[in-house]
């Protein structure tokens, strides 16, 4: 039986390999990430240390940035079990993203009708053994992998793999991006090995997790959305909030376009009103790097 990719209406149906070329420009060397992890601003430094039970279930671990030198915190991160996430590459190293950008717009050509209206990166750097858990963006991503070997595998976005309420609670930030998971949903998953130079695209919303294949990995996120998207976020978060207050709102793919566009006003004013407040803003943060440390990581010293 042949398995829906997704639910949801796009021009991306399935996750594709596509070339680029940013790898020859010098981006990921050692003496490039350490230049720029000494300067990167640490607010917008996330790091995290993911453990798995036996059934693949995933509890996460949050770490603060820490003292460490540029060329210190690559270190922790090369032999440690650490996956380091950069915000907002197109503030944080600008000349990567103008870059990404000329990159992207190739890839987006690819695919008639695929019109993205807002843009934000994040710069990846993960241990050898890093694993993400099973988990789906609230936007269009096209991953440009720069360094080391990856597999990604990429999961049918239907209600099986992905439950909308789920989903809600996700883009409300009630909870963080990590979806319930079965081991039985192997069965089903796109899997695509990664090498630099070269960049993968999934189905909006697809559900995704990834494995290093025992390499240092340097990938640059790149999301997207396009007017189809924030419609969609929009009407996700504003069922959320009736579903709260007691309600119980149709699913989005069941809305037409006029529907979901006024359930995108409606959550612009929600969230000015502050109907909903993040429950992840806090995370505690009971680590930081440490490259003569187990996993890369020693723990926060009261």
């Amino acid at each position: 039986m042949t398995v829906a990719r997704t639910r949801y209406a796009g021009p991306v149906t399935e996750a594709r390999i596509h070339p680029h070329a940013l790898v020859a420009q010098g981006f990921a060397t050692d003496e490039a990430l350490a230049a720029v992890l000494d300067r990167y601003p640490v607010e917008l430094f996330d790091i995290n240390l993911y453990d798995y039970d036996a059934a693949g279930q995933v509890s996460l671990r949050t770490g603060v940035r820490g003292r460490l030198g540029g060329a210190e915190l690559l270190a922790a991160i090369q032999q440690g079990r650490l996956w380091v996430n950069l915000r907002e590459v197109e503030t944080g190293w600008p000349e990567l993203w103008a870059a990404a950008m000329a990159e992207f717009d190739g890839v987006q050509s690819r695919y008639p009708g695929l019109r993205a209206v807002r843009h934000a990166g994040q710069l990846i750097l993960s241990s050898p053994k890093a694993r993400v858990p099973y988990h789906f963006d609230a936007a269009g991503v096209v991953l440009f992998h720069l360094r080391g070997r990856k597999r990604v595998f990429v999961y049918p976005g239907d209600e099986t793999h992905l439950a909308e309420i789920d989903m809600e609670q996700v883009v409300a930030r009630q909870t963080t991006e990590e979806l319930p998971y079965d081991l039985a949903f192997e069965v089903d998953a796109q899997v695509m090995d990664l090498k630099p130079g070269e960049a993968l695209i999934w189905p909006l919303y697809a559900p995704h997790r990834v494995e290093n294949l025992d390499a240092f990995c340097v990938s640059l996120s790149v999301e997207f959305q396009t007017w189809p998207s924030r419609f969609r976020n929009g009407a996700l978060f504003t069922n959320a909030v009736l579903r709260g207050a007691g309600g119980r709102p149709r699913f989005t793919d069941r809305m037409s376009t006029p529907e979901l566009a006024a359930r995108w006003a409606a959550s612009l004013a929600l969230k000015r009103a502050g109907v909903m407040r993040s429950r992840i803003a806090g995370l505690p943060r009971d680590f930081e790097p440490d490259a003569a440390a187990a996993d890369g990581a020693r723990d926060l010293v009261a």
